[in-house]
């Protein structure tokens, strides 16, 4: 990943495997980060071309190759990646030497199923996950009682508070297509709670243009080029667009 100095410190950051520009500004308020040696906790900080940037006393470089995957999660694996009470991580199920600098796009809570995208790119990671973006994220909802359509109605006009969905479409008595934009934590097992319906299986089967398709549990690939172009292109005024 090319990088053109000077370039703020949480996009450098970003682009070392961190994590995304806003989980790396966190990182930054937390005083974990040193530049040539020196505590920073300012986000408008710049980091000049040869100086040394540390994160808990660790060296933080710029990966040379982005790693971007797609991943069909397995009920019982979580996105974390450091987890004392888990031994189930999605990530281990991407096979690559380097997979200790992969880190999830959003989430998918341990029970869910489906698609979620890996990277060491914190930028990309940032585009795709901000809220003004407004990717839409597809999910299949199978419930445990048939489904109103009066509250699909209700919930897509947004009176189910603080839930809205952009769109649905019911696919049998008990199992619905849900289009959010946002993704709150676990926004559709909330939001589906509050109508009075238990959630018996939630998978994830789309995020923008990027659809899961025949991709088998468990197994992943990389996204295509057009797909990563189509994500940033689909993406609205994330951070001004400028990435330094």
């Amino acid at each position: 990943m090319k990088i053109d100095y000077p370039v703020r410190l949480q996009s450098y950051m970003a682009k070392s495997g961190l994590g995304s520009r806003r989980s790396c500004e966190q990182i930054i308020l937390q005083g974990r980060v040193t530049i040539n040696g020196k505590k920073i906790i300012e986000l408008g900080t710049k980091v000049n071309e040869g100086d040394i940037v540390c994160v808990d006393d660790v060296l933080a470089e710029p990966e040379n190759k982005a790693y971007y995957f797609v991943l069909n999660k397995p009920r019982g694996f979580v996105c974390t990646n450091s987890d004392p009470n888990e031994t189930a991580y999605a990530r281990d199920l991407i096979d690559i030497e380097d997979r200790h600098l992969l880190f999830n796009i959003g989430r998918l809570d341990k029970d869910s199923q489906g698609m979620i995208f890996f990277t060491n790119d914190g930028d990309f990671a940032n585009l795709v996950m901000h809220p003004s973006s407004e990717i839409e994220k597809e999910y299949i909802v199978r419930t445990d009682i048939d489904i109103i359509k009066k509250d699909m109605d209700d919930a897509y006009r947004g009176l189910v508070r603080p839930y809205r969905i952009k769109s649905y479409r019911i696919l049998d008595k008990r199992e619905v297509s849900v289009v959010l934009t946002e993704g709150k934590n676990r926004e559709i097992r909330k939001l589906f709670e509050i109508l009075g319906y238990e959630v018996r299986r939630l998978k994830r089967i789309r995020i923008g243009t990027v659809s899961l398709g025949d991709l088998p549990i468990g197994k992943y690939r990389k996204l295509l080029k057009s797909e990563i172009c189509s994500l940033e292109n689909s993406a609205k005024g994330v951070g001004n667009g400028n990435s330094n």
